[in-house]
């Protein structure tokens, strides 16, 4: 997900059109900052990534979903 806001602990994610509010505890303040993609997992952002890795992740996601027939 792309970090839209940063109000440390607390963020506002978005992906895809959906927005959520994400807990950034586990990664240090100073390395974050709007625009930023991180992997969130129930609710919390694990790992912070570059623009390439989502990109790649989120288009092998979409093929995932089109070869099985979920897109």
């Amino acid at each position: 997900m792309r970090l839209k806001e940063i109000d440390y602990p607390m963020g506002l994610a978005e992906a895809e059109g959906v927005e959520m509010p994400v807990y950034l505890h586990l990664l240090p303040e100073e390395e974050l900052s709007p625009g930023d993609w991180v992997i969130v997992h129930v609710g919390f952002a694990l790992q912070k990534i570059k623009p390439e890795e989502a990109r790649e992740t989120w288009e092998l996601l979409h093929q995932i979903l089109e070869e099985t027939g979920h897109a």
